[in-house]
């Protein structure tokens, strides 16, 4: 709560100031509420009421299970197959003929808790993550009672239609059974979550990530609908990916200077090129941190970063095949010292 709020209501009560003092007071309660204060924003809301009946902006779905995640209204960046894939997933679900349940699986960085809030945002619906730090248990047993009771919570959500539940990371608690060094306490975990299932409604869509496909349980794969696979990227979706990355910096660092020749010869020194989720942290750290009255330095900061070394060595800038002009760019020199410098070490 502000200070500023406090000052008003005392000096509204001194004023006698009742439609002021009220104002105030329900601003104080929307203000809580927004911050995740539920319990006492209700408590100040029933005190103002006159009939004492309000009900607050809560969240039906308040557990210790869940976390509730925001969709995102950025353009997803993923190769045509895989975008296929999660039109497949939306007509599906619009459809309501029971294909509820689909796993993602691919490499850290590839997109699939961002597939995950976009398709959020198409279906309309609020996404609840596990907390799997509050199911998880080192007492005997109570993980499998933790997960006994987040499927119940699950089964007995009053809107099943409005909402996506994510198992981000679903590998945290459902390797595969029949690995020897795997816990016997973690493999009855498996079973349990094998069981909830089978019983959740077909009205609830359940996502589940995980980057360690090959150790995941096969009878727990069968339980999902459909596995998409996020490591479908060629090297020439990777770098359109990352010239749509480098626009949509430029434009809100609002930078006019673009040389895509320059910028695909700097992301093929990648071998391999990053996914997505390393891309985009690379491209927008080169164009924020650059020199904002110098329109090409980002071209240096993220030679830098891709080929871990400043641009500096001539002779490796021509091997590089990058042109006298780029080099130019590259190390803030003429082309005239530049030829000079090269010539004399031939």
């Amino acid at each position: 709560m502000k200070k500023k709020s406090i000052i008003s209501l005392i000096r509204y009560h001194a004023e006698k100031n009742e439609a002021g003092f009220r104002n105030e007071a329900y601003e104080i309660a929307r203000d809580f509420d927004s911050s995740g204060d539920y319990q006492l924003a209700e408590y100040i809301m029933s005190l103002l009421s006159d009939t004492n009946t309000f009900i607050p902006q809560m969240n039906e779905y308040d557990s210790t299970f869940f976390e509730r995640l925001e969709t995102t209204e950025d353009m997803l960046l993923l190769p045509d197959t895989i975008t296929q894939d999660l039109l497949g997933i939306v007509n599906a679900i619009s459809h309501h003929i029971g294909i509820n349940k689909f796993l993602f699986q691919g490499e850290p960085g590839t997109g699939k808790t961002e597939a995950v809030k976009q398709l959020a945002r198409i279906l309309s619906r609020e996404i609840f993550m596990v907390d799997f730090s509050a199911v998880i248990d080192s007492k005997l047993g109570q993980t499998q009672k933790n997960l006994s009771e987040l499927f119940k919570e699950i089964n007995g959500f009053s809107q099943p239609e409005k909402l996506i539940i994510l198992f981000d990371e679903i590998d945290a608690i459902a390797l595969d059974r029949t690995n020897p060094n795997d816990l016997r306490e973690m493999g009855r975990a498996t079973s349990a979550m094998l069981k909830g299932f089978d019983r959740i409604s077909t009205d609830i869509v359940i996502i589940a990530t995980t980057n360690l496909y090959e150790h995941f349980d096969k009878a727990l794969i069968r339980r999902f609908d459909s596995v998409v696979d996020f490591n479908r990227y060629t090297r020439e979706d990777l770098i359109s990916i990352a010239e749509k990355m480098m626009d949509r910096y430029l434009n809100k660092f609002k930078l006019a200077n673009r040389d895509i020749r320059l910028f695909r010869k700097i992301i093929n020194l990648f071998d391999p090129i990053p996914y997505p989720g390393d891309l985009k942290n690379i491209i927008k750290t080169s164009i924020a941190f650059s020199n904002p009255n110098d329109g090409v330095d980002y071209f240096r900061r993220l030679y830098c970063s891709v080929y871990g070394a400043k641009p500096e060595d001539l002779k490796q800038l021509q091997f590089q095949k990058f042109t006298m002009r780029e080099i130019e760019i590259l190390t803030q020199r003429s082309k005239s010292s530049i030829a000079r410098d090269l010539k004399a070490g031939e």
